[in-house]
């Protein structure tokens, strides 16, 4: 919420922008962004397919439950991120032993659900799994994925559980607390029946139980071109729409649509950012009509092109060292088109 507040904010704070709320049903004559997300309205998404002229892709996308903390067991909770001091960390932890943890996934993979199918692959955004769905994939599945207890230790029992579900709070007053890991797709009152099988949720009150929803987006790499246009349309796409999934992404396609529409005005070439930084990735990524089996996909550094000098580093520092070459590249670009950004990066 307080981030799509500043990000209205500073929109309607620029001189040049006009604010119009309302519905849009067809897409405007000329130069146009169309910066659509997963509530895209019938109509406007009805227009879009119309305009790319290809078939439209679909994935269900889901969320965690969230829990209110006043209603946590904080005797059998504890405060801990996995490897730091117990007592410190973001998040809290509900420890498992074997015999419960199997009870728990046992109850998991055979409660009832609201979308009555067996999910296919390409029918899931992999980032949001239902927790029910990998656990099918085999009983320790999620115990060496959302509840691995690596890092973490029982102040009851001085040892690493067998498994643990992590909860991370929701906003700074820590009053509401999000079970990572374990978007779902169950039914509410199954929800219930099966979380308050956790150690120290036993008694849990639900702000908000996980909720599943089918999401649409374009085939961007064969309807889009490297600039997020339409081909032989004034028509740009951006935010999840096009399948690029996340806040900061979607502000941020939203503004290389905006400068790529701006150039195209002007008359200035397109504005093409290196394939070794984040955005470049992503664009590079979803714009490539070699993708094969495009589903949403968040800024990750598996996007990112392997660093060529064959040094072996740490992550650590390996990371760095891919920070490092996306600015030195972003400045070479920025040098070499005053024409819109005046050769600097700010």
């Amino acid at each position: 919420v307080k981030f799509s507040e500043l990000v209205e904010a500073e929109v309607a704070a620029r001189p040049n922008i006009e604010v119009v709320h309302g519905e849009v049903t067809q897409i405007p004559e000329g130069h146009v962004v169309i910066a659509a997300g997963p509530l895209c309205s019938p109509a406007l998404s009805e227009e879009v397919m119309k305009l790319v002229g290809g078939d439209a892709l679909a994935f269900f996308d889901a969320a965690a439950p969230i829990v209110d903390a006043s209603t946590l067991d904080m005797d059998v909770l504890f405060s801990q991120s996995r490897y730091e001091e117990q007592g410190s960390g973001d998040y809290l932890n509900a420890p498992l032993n074997k015999e419960e943890y199997e009870a728990f996934i046992g109850a998991l993979t055979t409660a009832d659900r609201v979308v009555l199918k067996d999910f296919e692959g390409g029918d899931l955004f992999q980032a949001c799994q239902p927790a029910e769905e990998v656990a099918r994939t085999g009983k320790d599945a999620i115990r060496f994925g959302a509840m691995k207890p690596v890092g973490l230790t029982d102040p009851r029992t001085g040892r690493r559980p067998w498994a643990a579900i992590q909860l991370r709070a929701e906003n700074k007053e820590k009053t509401a607390y999000n079970l990572v890991g374990f978007q779902t797709n169950l039914t509410f009152g199954e929800q219930k029946r099966v979380f308050h099988m956790v150690p120290g949720l036993e008694n849990a009150e639900f702000f908000r139980y996980g909720v599943m929803h089918r999401n649409t987006f374009v085939d961007a790499p064969h309807v889009l071109d490297g600039t997020f246009a339409v081909p032989g349309t004034g028509v740009r796409l951006a935010g999840q729409i096009t399948g690029t999934e996340g806040y900061m992404e979607a502000v941020a396609t939203g503004l290389l649509a905006a400068l790529n529409t701006y150039a195209e005005a002007i008359g200035a070439a397109g504005v093409e950012l290196p394939r070794v930084g984040a955005l470049g990735a992503l664009v590079g990524y979803a714009t490539d009509p070699a993708t094969v089996g495009y589903q949403p996909m968040h800024v990750n550094f598996g996007l990112v092109p392997p660093l060529e000098d064959g040094k072996r580093r740490s992550k650590r520092d390996r990371y760095q060292a891919y920070a490092d070459r996306a600015l030195e590249a972003l400045d070479a670009y920025l040098a070499t088109r005053p024409d819109l950004f005046g050769g600097d990066r700010s």
